[in-house]
């Protein structure tokens, strides 16, 4: 068979698959005449669906249209603008088509995806590309860095915001979340696994719980050597570019350049995993961090605070 048209009908078979589960969401603000809007992603039979913080943030309503057919009243279970992420719950459980949450983890520069959305409230617009970077930052609606965002080139214009980033087996890797204003295929997805951790942060407490360190960090891979010297079990990892003074990380004694392989025994690879393990069971305990300075490994103990109760 001719390989684009195999392309095109396989593109074309997935897009079908996922579409019912795409909603355009609409948001009444009170004293606002006209309606805010974007779009959400149903990911589960429960009807559980992930929007953006700043689409339903501050909202006396949400209502949220299906692909799959009807218009459903969503509550907010939780709105988390420190990642720009927002659960909805939509009436009528398992009625509800939902998609998988993938592994951002495995995700590769190059690798082939879709973003669905209702820009400027076109429905179920689809648009193709490719994963352009891994583990960009973003500036959240709080001010605070969203690390370990996926870059793509896979256009998004105002209302795709909330809609799903989509991989080649259907399942959702990101949740698009920004442009860049002044470019143009500079588009921004927030991880799936970054959205997992909300998603059962929000389910278990109503509210995510988020331990705060004290540091700015980026994505890294190490050398080949380093990793094997130190029998580490991936290549990635993430290096501290800033120490912010009279932090936790500051009285530990952790120093810009240090990269952080492990947090209480567990791998860090990426800002995803780092932000998954400070959550509220490590706020006020002195857990171990396991860095690498200057090739040498050196175990740090830490305490994180909450990060509301910081000074």
């Amino acid at each position: 068979m001719d390989p684009l048209r195999s392309l095109s009908d396989s593109v074309s078979a997935l897009v079908e698959r996922v579409s019912p589960a795409v909603g355009h969401v609409r948001v009444l603000h009170e004293g606002r005449a006209r309606l805010g809007g974007g779009s959400a992603v149903v990911v589960d039979e429960a009807g559980h669906a992930l929007t953006n913080s700043h689409v339903v943030r501050g909202a006396t309503g949400v209502e949220v249209e299906l692909g799959e057919g009807g218009t459903h009243l969503a509550d907010v279970l939780g709105d988390d603008p420190f990642t720009d992420l927002a659960l909805l719950r939509l009436p009528g459980g398992s009625t509800h088509a939902g998609l998988p949450l993938g592994d951002s983890n495995r995700l590769r520069v190059g690798a082939i995806v879709l973003a669905v959305g209702s820009p400027f409230g076109l429905t179920r617009t689809v648009t193709l590309g490719i994963v352009s970077a891994l583990g960009r930052t973003l500036v959240s609606p709080k001010g605070r860095a969203i690390e370990g965002v996926i870059q793509t080139d896979a256009l998004l214009n105002p209302g795709n915001s909330g809609g799903p980033l989509i991989d080649l087996d259907g399942a959702v890797i990101g949740i698009n979340t920004a442009i860049h204003a002044a470019g143009q295929g500079l588009c921004f997805a927030v991880p799936s696994n970054t959205a997992r951790f909300v998603i059962d942060e929000v389910g278990r407490h109503g509210r995510v719980r988020r331990a705060f360190l004290g540091v700015t960090a980026e994505e890294v891979t190490l050398p080949t050597g380093l990793v094997s010297r130190h029998g580490l079990t991936s290549a990635r990892a993430v290096a501290i570019s800033a120490v912010e003074s009279g932090s936790p990380a500051a009285q530990a004694g952790l120093l810009k350049g240090d990269v952080i392989v492990r947090l209480a025994g567990q791998s860090i690879a990426t800002m995803s995993d780092l932000h998954r393990l400070l959550v509220g069971e490590v706020i006020g305990r002195r857990v171990e961090l396991d860095v690498l300075r200057g090739g040498s490994w050196r175990s740090i103990r830490v305490a994180p605070v909450e990060l509301s109760a910081r000074p």
